[in-house]
């Protein structure tokens, strides 16, 4: 069922990659309550995934823009401006790769290089993208602004490695640039701490699956799915939720709640 939440807004959505992403979750939800956007990822990313069909289907434009270079950023979002007629009320950060991981390489002995990688593309790219858009004034007074982020910014999950230190700079810049964006434009920045879900980066991740079913066992409600997270999103972009920003807000059906479960104790045989 569809609202009209975002009729008339316009946005940026970054990260869509193939139908099991949230950020394509996202535009398709954006596209149901009345938004117009444009598209958006890196080159090499735009040729792995299947988002001229995602373009096709909510009527959107693509423009490649690579996230750690300010000059395509500044094109991203001028064009991007010209495309939807006039200023951006959204923009959706869904951007993260750690090549330490992809590479098996524990945290104990990461490569920097590779690290620094992972920085750049993962966290200080949403620096760049406020930045860029700020010294445009390309968002509109009580835009939102949305990243992804994983809750092993705040505790430690081996399996995670450096992507761990990166989130945890991701959320530091949010609440830093809210401050500033916040004072100067009433735009709100905000980071959503999803649930392990299965999308093509997640299940990349060594162990993941036990994991999921770990953290499913764990969260009264479960965990929460990219759809469920689109949703979520989506109210963070409408007028619904104009007083928040600099927030880190989970959405993980109660996970970082909860200590421990009746079904995981049950699980290690330790009566209730």
């Amino acid at each position: 069922m569809a609202y009209n939440l975002l009729k008339g807004k316009r946005g940026i959505i970054s990260g869509a990659l193939d139908a099991n992403s949230i950020a394509w979750k996202v535009a398709e939800k954006a596209h149901e309550e009345g938004a117009s956007f444009v598209l958006t990822n890196a080159p090499i990313a735009m040729r792995m995934g299947a988002i001229n069909n995602l373009a096709e289907a909510t009527g959107s434009k693509i423009i490649p823009a690579d996230a750690t270079n300010v000059e395509e950023l500044e094109k991203l979002f001028s064009e991007s401006q010209e495309v939807l007629g006039g200023k951006i009320d959204f923009v959706l950060h869904s951007i993260g790769m750690s090549v330490n991981i992809r590479k098996k390489i524990p945290y104990t002995e990461l490569n920097y290089d590779y690290f620094m990688k992972g920085i750049d593309v993962s966290a200080m790219s949403l620096h760049k993208m406020l930045a860029v858009a700020k010294k445009l004034d390309a968002i509109n007074e009580w835009g939102s602004v949305v990243a992804l982020t994983y809750m092993a910014a705040q505790r430690t999950y081996p399996f995670y490695t450096d992507m761990a230190d990166i989130k945890a700079m991701l959320e530091s810049i949010a609440r830093s640039f809210g401050y500033h964006y916040g004072v100067e434009k009433k735009v709100r920045i905000n980071t959503v701490s999803q649930s392990p879900t299965k999308t093509t980066a997640g299940t990349g991740i060594k162990g993941f699956g036990d994991f999921f079913d770990y953290a499913e066992a764990i969260a009264p409600l479960g965990n929460a799915s990219a759809e469920d997270c689109a949703n979520y999103c989506i109210t963070l972009f409408s007028d619904l939720t104009r007083m928040v920003t600099m927030q880190n807000l989970f959405h993980d059906g109660g996970y970082s709640s909860t200590g421990v479960s009746n079904e995981i104790m049950q699980k290690m045989g330790v009566e209730e």
